[in-house]
């Protein structure tokens, strides 16, 4: 099983934040990438549906030699987590747990921003999930966490918009019930919106005169756990130069032309697959 892959899985290309830095931290393991790209976006979705597609996405890499699944996704992460854990013996990490401890070892006032799509923010994952890391009751969690959505990311990033006037009136707007709250540390809770951290940066830098917001991106964190949890079940791959593999369910070329913003390289060949 050491030798098998890591399984990768997303509403579409943003979920290939989470992959590059699986491959960039782990670069000897096999990743093999889903990115459900014909049902984007599941942030609109219902918890149902997003729990449906979640199990038939899981259910094409299974068809796979995986070890454990990554679930790329927030709100698949929100919805979809115990269903998957249910699904398949597999390991399956989900992003909101490892980020919401992240932003929570990194805050310095205890003033937390959520940033999510409309279906994270209304299932109030990331909130639990913060309230519980830093050990706060529900009134304070109230007090404390400041959580919205921005919902007009995701098809930005999708189209490769991710340093366009349209993206950037975007985020003067989105930021501000942040600084007005005076959050000191914003979690990015959709996988989407690691591609627009130096455009957050510049906003804040001259829309908001430098406004002092730590971004976390989950990312990072879910990679430290994938990378215990491998050790602790001696699932590390030999060293080499890992293989990666994409696949998704809609429009492989625009896949692949805008995939390599997320991924930092060429993700062809990207073959089509039908959940």
């Amino acid at each position: 099983m050491h030798r098998a892959a890591i399984g990768i899985f997303d509403s579409g290309i943003g979920g290939l934040t989470v992959a590059r830095e699986i491959a960039r931290v782990l670069p000897d393991e096999d990743l093999i990438y889903l990115g459900d790209t014909a049902r984007l976006p599941y942030g609109t979705k219902s918890a149902a549906t997003v729990v449906r597609y979640s199990e038939r996405a899981v259910d094409l890499l299974l068809r796979y030699p995986v070890k454990a699944v990554v679930i790329a996704c927030n709100t698949a992460s929100a919805y979809a987590l115990d269903a998957l854990r249910s699904h398949t013996e597999l390991a399956v990490l989900g992003v909101i747990d490892p980020g919401a401890r992240a932003v929570a070892a990194r805050t310095r006032g205890g003033r937390i921003g959520v940033a999510g799509t409309e279906a994270t923010i209304r299932s109030g994952a990331y909130q639990r999930a913060i309230a519980a890391a830093l050990g706060l009751d529900e009134p304070s969690a109230a007090e404390r966490i400041v959580a919205r959505p921005w919902p007009l990311l995701v098809p930005l990033a999708e189209d490769g918009w991710v340093d366009h006037p349209v993206a950037r009136l975007t985020l003067e707007t989105y930021l501000e019930p942040f600084v007005a709250a005076a959050v000191d540390t914003l979690v990015l809770g959709c996988t989407h919106y690691p591609v627009f951290k130096p455009l957050i940066a510049e906003v804040l830098a001259t829309r908001f005169s430098g406004c002092p917001i730590t971004l976390v991106d989950s990312a990072e964190a879910v990679t430290e756990e994938l990378g215990q949890l491998l050790d602790a079940r001696g699932l590390r791959a030999p060293a080499r130069e890992g293989r990666r593999s994409f696949f998704c369910t809609d429009l492989p070329e625009r896949f692949q032309r805008v995939g390599t913003v997320f991924f930092g390289g060429d993700v062809a060949p990207v073959f089509p697959v039908d959940l």
